[in-house]
């Protein structure tokens, strides 16, 4: 059995598809991993800022 050109060609093709394949699946996957981080970001800085005006400390400084 000998091994042609068309089939090293049909190979790379292939090869080449799977990875343009897996590389969009990357891609998307590293999108949603973003946006769900910026997510949590946001949310927890939301809920530090309530907090903290919440317990707001007043202190004043009187000149004698």
């Amino acid at each position: 059995m000998t091994i042609s050109r068309d089939d090293l060609e049909a190979k790379a093709r292939q090869i080449v598809g799977t990875v343009e394949e897996t590389a969009q699946s990357a891609k998307q996957k590293s999108m949603v991993v973003g946006l769900v981080a910026v997510g949590v970001v946001l949310v927890v800085f939301y809920l530090g800022r309530r907090r903290g005006s919440n317990n707001k400390t007043v202190v004043e400084v009187y000149k004698v």
